[in-house]
Formats: C-alpha cells, sequence, structure tokens
C-alpha cells in the first residue's frame, strides 16, 4: 500500500569560510560519516538529499563554496537563495576568523536582514596544541554583538558535526515537530558514534 507524503519541506544551506578551515570535510561527515585528512581544493559543490519523516519528505541542499575570493558573483548568488548559513573558521588560524566577520557582513548587506540566520563554527579543535582562537572571546562577540550561534567542532573526530546541521536546519524554520526524529534518520545523518564526548548543556557547543 503506497504511503501517502502530506507535505514537502526544502532547505537550502551554505557553507562559507576562507580556504581549508574544513567546510568539505564537515559536510561529508554529515553525509558520509567520512573524514578526508587531504585538502582538496573547492570551487563549489551542491549536495541534496531526500529523506521522510512522519509523512513529511524533507530535501536537504548543501552548498559547498569555495574558500577563495575568486568567485564573488558565484558566492552572492549562494547567498541570495539560500536560507542558512554556517561560517566557518579553524580555530588555528586567526586569519580565518577575520574571513568569517567578512562573510558576515556580506550576507547581511546581500540579504538585507540582520536576522539572516547564520551559525558561526569553530574547526578543528582536535588541533590542541595549535588553537590560537579563544572560544570564549568569540562566543562574547557571536552570540552578544551579532546575536547568532556559535559552537565548536572537529570534522576530523566527529564531534558536534551532526549538532551544527541540527542547528542549522532549525534555523532554517524546518518544522519544529521534526527536530527529535532528525536525530534517528540514518538516510542522511551518520551513526552516531559510543565515543562522542557529551555535550555542554548550554545554548551554544563549547568543547574545553
Amino acid at each position: 500500500m503506497s504511503f501517502k507524503v502530506k507535505e514537502k519541506t526544502e532547505v537550502r544551506l551554505v557553507f562559507l569560510g576562507a580556504a581549508g578551515v574544513g567546510k568539505t570535510a564537515l559536510i561529508q561527515r554529515f553525509l558520509k560519516d567520512t573524514f578526508e585528512p587531504k585538502h582538496r581544493r573547492t570551487v563549489e559543490e551542491l549536495h541534496r538529499k531526500e529523506y521522510e519523516v512522519g509523512g513529511i519528505k524533507v530535501t536537504i541542499n548543501i552548498i559547498d563554496t569555495s574558500g577563495s575570493y575568486s568567485f564573488p558573483a558565484m558566492r552572492k548568488l549562494s547567498i541570495q537563495n539560500s536560507d542558512a548559513f554556517a561560517l566557518v573558521y579553524a580555530v588555528d588560524d586567526p586569519e580565518s576568523l577575520d574571513a568569517v566577520k567578512s562573510l558576515r557582513e556580506e550576507i547581511l548587506e546581500v540579504k538585507e536582514d540582520k536576522y539572516t540566520p547564520i551559525v558561526v563554527i569553530g574547526n578543528k579543535i582536535d588541533r590542541h596544541n595549535e588553537r590560537q582562537v579563544s572560544s570564549k572571546d568569540v562566543l562574547s562577540t557571536v552570540e552578544l554583538d551579532w546575536n547568532h550561534s556559535f559552537m565548536e567542532s572537529s570534522a576530523k573526530n566527529n564531534i558536534n558535526v551532526l549538532e551544527a546541521f541540527k542547528e542549522l536546519l532549525l534555523q532554517a524554520n524546518l518544522p519544529s515537530r521534526l527536530s527529535p526524529a532528525l536525530c534517528r534518520r540514518r538516510e542522511t545523518f551518520p551513526k552516531e558514534s559510543n565515543k562522542r564526548p557529551p555535550m555542554n548543556k548550554t545554548n551554544s557547543c563549547l568543547i574545553s
């Protein structure tokens, strides 16, 4: 007997950030539960996934953008057509945080809306000894000054990757009734490792 899908929901997420901060690695960890340590230059790639939750067909479009500033027109088009944004920097690269600040200004200018859904992600927290960006300083700027969500992650160790995508989907106005089921979907979400460290029970995800 065929199952009737009652409604269709589609969201478009864009990952922006400097080259080499791990945008592609985060996306691949989310979609395929894999990690490729070698950096591969990205121009722009679209990943599309469909799955069904409680009779609702959900389509997630994920745009993996170039870390180069050689494609401003392409980046502007991605911003115009998207619902939520992940601004990624690497905790061992202070200059990549400066890029996040510039990209945020560009997003707000293009969208003409200071309440645009943005999640700032500090990636590569597995590089403990190389950290150069203080999580507390970024948290203060992002949540108090910018009024966005902030979390730290590691695509390599699969820390807060799923949580980052859940936050993006919620900010992109995915129906709230879907959020509990998102954790259980295996078509899109990788299996959670038993070794995953517990999340801090705060609004943002910081790893000390």
